[in-house]
């Protein structure tokens, strides 16, 4: 049960993450000149994430198909 309950704190810090990922890119690209490829690193990091965070749901919830 233990282990559930790491996937799920870890679970909520990468969605934390993610969603603060959205603000920052937000802020950066609301400048008339901004970084392309610090927005480029910021979106790279924010799709792993979401890669990550798919990952634990799929863990945490099995397909039952399969």
């Amino acid at each position: 049960m233990e282990d559930q309950e790491n996937i799920k704190h870890r679970l909520s810090e990468l969605e934390t993450e993610h969603r603060d990922l959205d603000d920052v890119i937000d802020q950066v690209t609301a400048g008339v000149l901004f970084d392309q490829i610090q927005v480029q690193r910021l979106k790279k990091r924010k799709l792993m994430l979401k890669d990550e965070i798919l990952r634990l749901r799929s863990v945490l919830i099995p397909d039952s198909i399969a």
